[in-house]
């Protein structure tokens, strides 16, 4: 008989190196729906030095970033170490651990997200399930966005389920399908220009309200390829390098400016896909920026843009990891083909299992 009661610690880390989240959640399912409860959730700061790292890893070749993996293996062991004894956590059926994602190439075939070793299990001497993403790929999928399953299973009574990280990712439901799409860059972009001049954020968007936009720019980044493609379809850290910054650096403006005019860009294109009078629950870092929120009411004034409380704006993809990982413990979908693109619904993540 299937368990239907599970303690998870959800794992993730995301692209605009905010930091590990993590969550450790009651989730118990009854009468085929599932209900859950945040017990505890924190999130650990990285330091410079792995911020460092990890945002210049692209760049490695192949026996750098297997020393790289070996490296954050073990610090992700020990992080969640002290997150289990800082909260005096007893009771787990499983660690689910996203990782990092280095790599992001799905047309090449190729996704890498390092922290995912086997030998996690030994360091933390518990069931871990992880790396969701690269059997999608083999399928022919994305490999993202992964988190929708959540979205249809805990989170039906909202029109859009919003995350605002790295980039903004969108899932709904469309003729008895889940769709889902990353739909721009976010934070990826505008924490790098923050950087610049000192912070690593822009808080609650002050600077960027503080700019003012330019239209050329501004019509540039509304007509780059990406936005003309139909879903499946995701970002990388690639496009950001590519595509977002030298086009740019073509343009000799203020900082602020800059973060102005990618917040209008951000807010055209996330309300290009929500239509009018539906229910959108806004998740991740950037539901803190007022001013990109009031930017997003401003193009779309008739949606209920729905800023839940603070542990499900920061642990949203933490939680929904966890539950992907319970849905992978009883060999359940937890990937839809009509996210990602993929041949077939599966049951994606490895398992391992201690001793």
């Amino acid at each position: 008989m299937l368990n239907n009661n599970f303690k998870v610690i959800g794992v993730m880390s995301g692209t605009s190196l905010d930091g590990l989240d993590f969550a450790y959640i009651h989730f118990h399912r009854k009468n085929e729906s599932w209900d859950f409860k945040i017990l505890k959730a924190e999130t650990f700061g990285y330091d410079d030095k792995w911020r460092s790292k990890l945002n210049n890893a692209f760049l490695f070749n192949k026996e750098e970033l297997d020393v790289l993996n070996k490296e954050y293996t073990s610090f992700l062991a020990t992080q969640i170490k002290l997150f289990i004894a800082k909260n005096e956590i007893q009771d787990i059926d499983a660690i689910c651990s996203h990782g990092h994602t280095i790599l992001h190439e799905p047309e090449e075939g190729f996704t890498l997200q390092i922290g995912n070793l086997p030998e996690i299990a030994l360091l933390l001497k518990e069931t871990v399930v992880c790396d969701f993403r690269v059997q999608d790929v083999q399928l022919g999928g994305q490999g993202a966005p992964l988190v929708p399953i959540g979205d249809e299973l805990l989170f039906s009574n909202y029109s859009y389920c919003l995350n605002l990280g790295g980039f903004s990712n969108i899932s709904f439901n469309e003729k008895g399908k889940r769709i889902a799409f990353d739909i721009s860059p976010v934070n990826i972009v505008l924490n790098h220009y923050t950087e610049s001049v000192g912070y690593h954020y822009d808080d609650k968007g002050k600077f960027a309200k503080s700019g003012v936009v330019n239209k050329q720019l501004l019509e540039e980044l509304n007509a780059l390829d990406f936005y003309k493609k139909s879903f499946p379809k995701s970002l990388g850290k690639e496009f950001i390098q590519k595509e977002i910054l030298p086009l740019i650096s073509k343009y000799e403006i203020s900082v602020n400016d800059i973060l102005r005019t990618f917040v209008e860009h951000i807010a055209i294109q996330i309300t290009n896909v929500v239509t009018s009078n539906t229910s959108v629950l806004v998740t991740g870092g950037g539901a803190y920026n007022v001013f990109l929120i009031e930017r997003l009411r401003f193009f779309k004034s008739n949606v209920d843009w729905v800023i839940p409380n603070d542990d499900l704006i920061q642990f949203k993809e933490a939680l929904l990891f966890g539950f992907l990982g319970i849905l992978r413990l009883r060999n359940e979908v937890n990937v839809l083909s009509s996210v990602t693109g993929a041949s077939k619904n599966h049951s994606s993540g490895i398992v391992y299992n201690y001793p």
